[in-house]
């Protein structure tokens, strides 16, 4: 092939991509450039000389961390997160001498909480767009040949049992090659007896002693007799299409586990539809990050896809924490396995009012900080490649220190305000809130979410999220001090007795985390 012809094919290739580009996201992110523009405008230029040299250091830790995992050529531990923390030390030193920076408190948080909003724009966000335009043109699946197990572990789901497993029986997947078990883990209602009501060929239904989600996963595995293994939430409701699309993304061999796209159903208040963005832009939009390198950190318990025999290599799913789908995600990466996202959505309930969701988020919260410490290890394990560079230290700070920064931050604001800076304290707000607008927006398209949802934005600036800042303090408090670790779970809605949205006194299961 001559180099004209080669140009040529190049061209061609070059043009089908444009043609095939998701132009909207690509001019939504790119919008961007005006706050970010304002921002420098009005930052000192010693704060922006700092922001810049921090930006640029950890661009070089990326760089070097893909050349690292991508390559067999140098030493996996060489310039780690290890050595990226004595750059910083270094850093710290160079830009208060040379007085870029104020040595105190509240000028580091603001310097972070500038750079943060720097990277997730155009390291997270950008990552999500260029997922989105690499993968949206794959809308069909081709027919699915392997044969399915999918586990539904139910405590007390009387009224939602039903409408999980109809939906998995109407789902679009070949006749025969699917098998729907239930585990009844000692549930006190009529879940049960509803789900006898489905039994069949496909559905069986079977029973054990309360011990907990993980024991009841563990013990609908004994039942399961094919390759690869679902799981699926009793409350929850697959699209028709996500069968097919979850074990579509298994099929490399290289890939261990499958999380979906979560989605709520139920928004008919402020608390859910401000549960529905935070869904959007900080689940979603992140793990098409996560994605692009195989680390997807949390297969979510709505629905997830697994190959049987990782699961046996890894010995299943723990008793150790309060998250069992943080924690057998985490397991699957360190045994050397990619984990995927996929489209297939699964619909979900989400609670309605204060009371439940402090109650669902304590148990959510408190597991994460359980399975961080359970897992540190990864923290010394350079050949888990990019869960050792990338995933797990973001985690470390989003856990440990962003819900403190937040506090600082809002600390600081009111200081401002109190002292006259209110100009400056608007336009602060103005950016912050124009930039989460931006990526809540690229999320709602991604994601073909409601525009509408959009109006929320401010309240994950403030006030939805420093509600969720503070549970998180108090979790980790909680682990720490090995304080009432009880397994705590919202109401669900259709279980009250009047089918109102007021909540009772949440339910709590007898599962102590050992």
């Amino acid at each position: 092939m001559s180099w004209l012809e080669t140009a040529q094919r190049r061209i061609r290739a070059f043009r089908r991509r444009l043609s095939t580009a998701e132009w909207p996201s690509i001019l939504l992110f790119c919008s961007a450039l005006i706050p970010f523009w304002f921002l420098v405008r009005i930052m000192p230029t010693e704060t922006v000389f700092a922001v810049g040299t921090l930006i640029g250091v950890i661009v070089l830790y990326g760089l070097w961390s893909y050349y690292v995992v991508t390559t067999d050529s140098v030493d996996d531990a060489l310039f780690s997160w290890k050595g990226l923390c004595v750059a910083f030390g270094c850093y710290v030193v160079g830009v208060v001498t040379l007085g870029w920076v104020r040595l105190s408190v509240t000028a580091w948080v603001y310097l972070f909480a500038i750079v943060l909003i720097f990277l997730y724009y155009w390291f997270i966000a950008l990552a999500a767009v260029y997922h989105n335009n690499r993968y949206h043109a794959d809308e069909t699946s081709p027919e699915p040949t392997e044969s399915i197990s999918i586990l539904v572990p139910a405590y007390n789901e009387a009224g939602y049992i039903q409408r999980t497993i109809t939906a998995l029986l109407d789902a679009d997947y070949p006749d025969g090659k699917r098998e729907i078990i239930v585990i009844d883990d000692g549930s006190t209602d009529d879940t049960y007896a509803e789900a006898c009501t489905l039994e069949s060929e496909t559905v069986s239904v079977v029973s054990k002693e309360n011990g907990g989600k993980y024991s009841a996963l563990n013990y609908g595995l004994l039942f399961a007799s094919n390759e690869i293994i679902l799981t699926v939430d009793a409350d929850s409701v697959v699209e028709h299409d996500a069968l097919r699309r979850m074990v579509d993304q298994l099929g490399e061999p290289s890939v261990g586990a499958v999380a979906s796209t979560v989605t709520i159903w139920n928004r008919s208040s402020l608390l859910t539809k401000c549960q529905q963005l935070e869904y959007t832009i900080g689940v979603n939009v992140y793990r098409r990050m996560l994605d692009l390198f195989g680390i997807v950190m949390v297969v979510p318990g709505c629905l997830g896809a697994y190959r049987r025999e990782v699961i046996d290599e890894i010995n299943g799913f723990d008793p150790h924490t309060l998250t069992e789908d943080f924690d057998i995600t985490v397991k699957i990466l360190r045994a050397g396995y990619q984990v995927r996202t996929s489209e297939a959505r699964v619909y979900t309930e989400a609670p309605d009012s204060f009371r439940d969701l402090y109650n669902q988020r304590l148990r959510w919260y408190r597991g994460n900080y359980m399975t961080v410490f359970k897992h540190r290890g990864v923290l010394s394990e350079p050949t888990s490649g990019f869960l050792y560079r990338f995933a797990f230290p973001l985690r470390v700070v989003e856990l440990f220190f962003l819900p403190v920064a937040s506090w600082i931050i809002l600390a600081l604001i009111i200081a401002l305000l109190l002292d006259g800076f209110v100009l400056q304290v608007i336009s602060l707000f103005v950016f912050f809130t124009s930039i989460v607008f931006l990526i809540a927006a690229l999320g709602v398209y991604i994601e073909g979410e409601e525009w509408r949802l959009l109006w929320y934005t401010p309240f994950l600036l403030v006030g939805y999220k420093h509600f969720h800042d503070a549970l998180l303090l108090k979790s980790l408090a909680d682990v720490l001090l090995k304080r009432n670790l009880l397994w705590t779970r919202a109401t669900r809605i259709e279980q009250r007795p009047d089918q109102t949205t007021d909540s009772s006194q949440a339910t709590t299961e007898t599962e102590t985390a050992d």
